[in-house]
């Protein structure tokens, strides 16, 4: 009975609708239509933070999480485009900023603790240290006096009294104000009278510190963001993390720029007893220690909250972000911060492109001289892998946010070699069925129940490997082991529905065959030929064989 051929129809109808697919994908679906880069090849800075406990532990990953997304939170609402932040181990937070915006992610990587304060004293002109005993100039957006402030904080009835908040015009980056050495969580609060003496004393500098040192039931001697005024605080009314939302508006009667703002149920209740309990008086907003705002509470405020002042859209929208991405459950110091040029992303880009074409380059004149035509048939399959791997690069950069980095790329050139490997092993399973005296044709579906096993196998183990060096590995590694993972899934694609098929249609022509140009010609020479046998049996005889008769 006739063997059955293998439908190659159907193998190439499969893999061209996966091509097809794919870069309908790419072309109908979205806009971008080449791979995301990562820094190391477009230029960028990274600046890493880490996390900061009193006990000196871990922080809690919950923690961790949350402070992971208001950072990301805060980098969006800056406009910092295409930005990433991810947590790295169990204490540290990775912002990669491309292009060039250093500077601007280095101010991001100064974290915040936001606080809701009551204001005892003032606020009161304050001098600096250089300049102690003379009066320095006062910010004009803040109050001078307790008696007369400019900015309240008010519901949102129309009809309810105001509440009004100074504008600020400082990016959410902190300043010294409070004690820079760490808290010891032991210790009894500072009382009152402690901070009353530190805040006759104080003089405010704008030294740069990573977060408020304070804590939430300590009196503290404070600041404004510029160091015009300074102001004596109570205990913490409301954290930051209370606030479920802030944003610019405009006041639907004046037209004026407005700051609205939200609490979770928690900081809702808590916040409407203290308003009602406290109108009259200032409340100080305390961003890294910094009085961002102290506006004046005109009435009990049970719902939205509306900050009222002499703000622009600028500065409404800057403390908008300042109120709802700058409360952080951490404190963080930053640990490192690494700027790569443009230029030297592009050089790197080169010559990652280059290593890798030397590579494609030696893969195809090794093919060329050992196999000839069969080596043709390897160019081809890994062309469309290539082609294939393109429009994966594509959809994973446009779908999770996959980036191209040096060692994705090296995890490329590796695999090169993998899938290399597997049309070796099926052109050299098929040159030992040729020896054993099989033609082509038939020896094209031998050799592949055979290969297909090995190339199952190596594959596995190769994407095994991967998939271990993916959960265990840390920054760029990830990238090298999720590139030679998917280069691996890749090889099995196009080698069951591209390399076999192709080699099963090509099989079927005696041309292909030849001797001369296959690829096969240096293992027919072993081929035994059939002659008869002495006792009318037939006998195989080959060359460096003994005589052997079968009857």
């Amino acid at each position: 009975m006739a063997k059955r051929s293998l439908p190659a129809g159907r193998y190439f109808g499969a893999f061209v609708l996966i091509v097809a697919a794919l870069y309908g994908l790419i072309f109908f679906t979205g806009t971008d239509r080449t791979p995301q880069l990562g820094l190391d090849l477009r230029g960028g800075t990274t600046v890493t933070l880490n996390a900061r406990t009193p006990d000196g532990q871990a922080p809690a990953q919950e923690d961790l999480e949350l402070a992971r997304q208001i950072i990301e939170q805060r980098v969006n609402g800056l406009g910092v485009a295409e930005a990433e932040v991810v947590t790295e181990g169990d204490s540290n937070i990775i912002i990669s900023v491309p292009g060039d915006n250093g500077e601007q992610a280095r101010q991001l990587g100064a974290t915040a603790q936001l606080r809701f304060r009551p204001v005892i004293t003032g606020p009161e002109p304050a001098a600096p240290a250089e300049s102690a005993g003379s009066e320095a100039p006062t910010d004009p957006a803040t109050p001078t006096t307790p008696t007369e402030p400019t900015d309240s904080a008010t519901p949102t009835d129309p009809a309810a009294p105001t509440t009004s908040a100074a504008p600020t015009s400082a990016a959410p980056s902190g300043s010294a104000a409070e004690d820079t050495a760490e808290p010891d969580p032991d210790a009894s609060p500072v009382t009152q009278e402690e901070a009353t003496a530190e805040y006759a004393a104080l003089t405010c500098g704008t030294e740069s510190v990573a977060g408020e040192t304070s804590r939430s039931e300590d009196f503290v001697a404070a600041c404004s963001e510029d160091g015009s005024v300074k102001y004596l605080l109570g205990p913490t009314i409301i954290e930051g993390t209370e606030i479920s939302d802030a944003s610019a508006a405009t006041e639907p009667t004046t037209g004026g720029w407005i700051v609205l703002l939200d609490f979770r149920s928690g900081g809702r209740q808590t916040w409407a007893e203290y308003t009602a309990a406290n109108v009259g008086k200032n409340v100080a907003f305390t961003l890294d220690g910094r009085v961002v705002s102290a506006p004046v509470i005109n009435g009990a405020i049970n719902g939205q909250t509306t900050i009222t002042g002499d703000f622009d859209q600028e500065s409404a929208t800057q403390l908008a972000n300042q109120l709802k991405y700058g409360a952080l459950p951490l404190t963080f110091e930053q640990a490192t911060a690494q700027s790569i040029s443009t230029e030297l992303g592009a050089e790197q880009l080169e010559a990652g492109l280059i290593a890798g074409a030397i590579g494609i380059a030696l893969v195809f004149l090794y093919a060329l001289v050992y196999y000839r035509l069969l080596g043709l048939v390897m160019i081809a399959s890994l062309l469309l892998s290539a082609v294939v791997v393109y429009a994966c690069l594509v959809l994973l950069g446009r779908e999770i946010g996959f980036t191209l980095s040096l060692a994705g790329i090296a995890g490329f050139i590796v695999s090169i070699g993998i899938t290399a490997d597997s049309f070796v092993v099926y052109f050299e399973r098929l040159k030992d069925e040729i020896r054993e005296g099989r033609t082509l044709r038939s020896a094209v579906p031998r050799a592949w129940v055979r290969a297909r096993r090995t190339i199952l196998s190596a594959d596995a183990v190769s994407f095994l490997a991967a998939a271990i060096l993916y959960v265990l590995a840390i920054g760029d590694v990830k990238g090298f082991a999720f590139t030679l993972g998917m280069s691996t899934v890749l090889d099995l694609v196009v080698v069951f529905l591209f390399t076999h098929p192709l080699m099963a249609v090509l099989a079927r022509f005696k041309s292909f065959g030849s001797s001369r140009f296959s690829g096969l010609g240096r293992v027919e020479h072993t081929r035994r030929p059939v002659t008869a046998g002495p006792a009318g049996g037939r006998e195989l005889v080959g060359a460096g064989s003994t005589d052997r008769s079968t009857s």
